[in-house]
């Protein structure tokens, strides 16, 4: 990966957006990496698994929401929540 500085990569815009093109470029400022430049084929590619991985995590949490309402295999979805509404009920009293 190559690294430029800010004054660099101002001073070199050109360069920096062919470099780009052929892998990420890490900008820096004070020698700590600010900014990354990647072309538009890696951004598309990367966005792409990002939406595929948060998709999978989504369904995932879906899958544990409705563990949770079926109470765990602990009895039917309706008659829990039933029974944890009284519950909660005779707390409050």
């Amino acid at each position: 990966m190559r690294i430029m500085t800010s004054v660099e990569a101002q001073n070199h815009f050109g360069e920096l957006i062919d470099a780009a093109q052929r892998e990420p470029v890490t900008i820096t400022r004070r020698g700590r990496p600010v900014v990354y430049v990647v072309s538009q084929q890696e951004y598309d590619e990367l966005t792409k698994r990002l939406a595929i991985n948060q998709s999978q995590v989504d369904i995932e949490k879906a899958k544990a929401a409705v563990a949770t309402f079926r109470g765990k295999g602990k009895g039917g979805a309706v008659e829990r929540l039933l029974e944890d509404r009284k519950a909660d009920r005779e707390r409050e009293e």
